[in-house]
């Protein structure tokens, strides 16, 4: 299993490619369950991450804007 830095890396990676995924995709995407994704998600928005969710079908987890303003600040 990888480490919480390490799926929240990959996490953020995916979310960036600027398409709206699914919880179940998601999940299966990093190889955890449905549960592990929402904390990971909060943990996101936390750290000022801009994750959004739209509820239903066709819904899913897309990273706002602002995303990769924030991402260039951090790395300095």
């Amino acid at each position: 299993m990888a480490s919480t830095a390490a799926r929240l890396l990959r996490l953020l990676s995916l979310l960036q490619g600027g398409r709206s995924w699914s919880g179940a995709v998601l999940a299966e995407r990093l190889e955890i369950h449905p549960r592990s994704l929402r904390r990971d998600i909060e943990r996101l928005r936390e750290l000022g991450y801009p994750v959004h969710a739209v509820p239903g079908s066709g819904g899913g987890y897309r990273l706002g804007q602002g995303a990769a303003a924030y991402s260039k600040r951090t790395k300095r």
